[in-house]
């Protein structure tokens, strides 16, 4: 990857219409200064790793210090090992990973891009998450009982909108 492969994609969750910005910047670190940026507003954070390289698995735990320094605190995180699909050249084992994602108190999902495996599935729960911190957000800026009143007069239809950093 020579760029950052950056891609809008909608995805359908609870009947509403999700909109992720994505940027992939491949874990390089020539880019550690746009993410570092980038990541400050995001709302989710995919850390993606090799597993049949020991070398990027390492690189995360250097991604979720960096996240942990400039990203919101509240952001969500998942560590992903992409390639689950080729076993056979596995250097990283799920162990490991699980335990990883564990640590940081993060969740964790074995993929394959190329096989199609847990991607949609790494998509939704990420969003999942999100939407879910988000509601309760909400529900806690407007107490029960309180005595503020909103009149609507004109439902509007809004979609989503999450941008969501993979490393």
């Amino acid at each position: 990857m020579n760029g950052i492969d950056f891609k809008i994609r909608t995805i359908e969750l609870d009947n509403k219409k999700i909109k992720l910005q994505i940027w992939d910047t491949a874990g390089q670190e020539r880019f550690r200064t746009i993410t570092t940026a980038y990541y400050r507003g995001a709302m989710g954070i995919m850390l993606v790793y090799d597993i049949t390289n020991e070398k990027s698995f390492e690189n995360i735990k250097n991604w979720i210090r960096n996240i942990e320094e400039h990203a919101s605190a509240d952001v969500e995180k998942m560590v992903l090992g992409n390639k689950c699909d080729i076993n056979d050249k596995r250097q990283v084992s799920k162990d490991r990973g699980e335990k990883l994602a564990l640590e940081y108190g993060i969740k964790f999902m074995e993929t394959s891009a190329k096989a199609n495996i847990n991607v949609e599935n790494s998509f939704l729960t990420l969003a999942r998450d999100i939407k879910s911190k988000m509601d309760t957000k909400l529900e806690g800026s407007c107490p029960q009982g309180s005595s503020h009143k909103v009149k609507i007069s004109q439902p509007q239809k809004k979609s989503s909108f999450f941008r969501c950093a993979l490393l």
